[in-house]
């Protein structure tokens, strides 16, 4: 058998050395539109961009008012687990790919938020949303600012809703979880957690009623009435009283964690840090 040439060895040498950088290459330089995406939603002036600076940065900054959308990658904190890497071990090369994550920032001002409406049906690799909230502004006293954030959180569940009843195809749709991140919980007016969902659930219930009762009420057949109604109708069609757990039927899991972002104890938002890496 004739003994390999030095071409030969050479190029043979040369392989095995760029067959793992070649790996490497891929691995480590993914697009960003291959990562996952988590939309920011939620009205103006709840700390959506404060957080997305905290996120990226591990302190938040000053901000102003978004006009346009906005997206950055973040990274998971170490201790932080990712459900889809629970088996996979630190020193696989694609570990470190895993806790990365898109954050999109998008305007809470009423006459921009169809950005973030449009972005529940086109944002690529989408696992999940977080609708903030400002949990000092949910309280009794002003019944404004809860009825108002009820209306827009209203709309964003009930576009998931209808992406679900509206699909045209049989096959199961993934679920798209929901997180409903009361900030501001470092204030003393600051409803906890579990007021806030309650306080939610009986405004949206407010909201879907005042709704029906707007529907056009001549010139319709009834079961074409009824059909519309229940389309627009957000959970269990016909139920007087609403709660997040009517949406499980349609693959929409809420959940209502607390946490604030700025604070003078500095931020605490490893609550939601968990949700993110559960959804990943």
């Amino acid at each position: 058998m004739p003994e390999p040439t030095p071409a030969i060895l050479i190029t043979s040498f040369l392989l095995i050395l760029s067959i793992p950088l070649l790996l490497h290459l891929i691995i480590y330089n993914t697009t960003s539109d291959t990562l996952p995406t988590i939309l920011l939603v939620g009205p103006s002036g709840v700390g959506k961009t404060a957080l997305v600076t905290l996120l990226e940065r591990g302190r938040p900054a000053a901000t102003r008012t978004s006009q346009t959308p906005l997206t950055v990658e973040v990274s998971l904190p170490v201790k932080t687990p990712v459900a889809s890497s629970r088996f996979r071990s630190p020193n696989d090369p694609t570990w470190e790919v895993t806790k990365k994550v898109l954050i999109r920032d998008t305007p809470g001002h009423g006459k921009l938020r169809h950005y973030a409406i449009d972005s529940i049906g086109i944002t690529q690799s989408l696992h999940g949303i977080i609708f903030m909230v400002d949990a000092a502004d949910l309280s009794s006293d002003n019944g404004d600012g809860a009825r108002q954030t009820a209306e827009y959180l209203h709309d964003v569940l009930l576009q998931l809703q209808k992406q679900v009843t509206d699909s045209k195809t049989s096959k199961a749709r993934k679920e798209m979880p929901v997180l409903i991140a009361a900030n501001k919980l470092d204030l003393f007016t600051a409803l906890p957690a579990p007021l806030v969902q309650s306080t939610l659930e009986l405004e949206i219930a407010k909201v879907r009623k005042s709704l029906s009762q707007g529907l056009p009420d001549s010139g319709v057949e009834s079961k074409d009435l009824d059909a519309s109604e229940e389309k627009e109708w957000l959970g269990e069609y016909g139920n007087d009283k609403f709660g997040f757990s009517q949406l499980q039927e349609f693959g929409i899991p809420v959940k209502v964690l607390g946490g604030n972002v700025t604070g003078s104890d500095g931020s605490d938002v490893q609550q939601w840090w968990d949700w993110i890496g559960n959804v990943l």
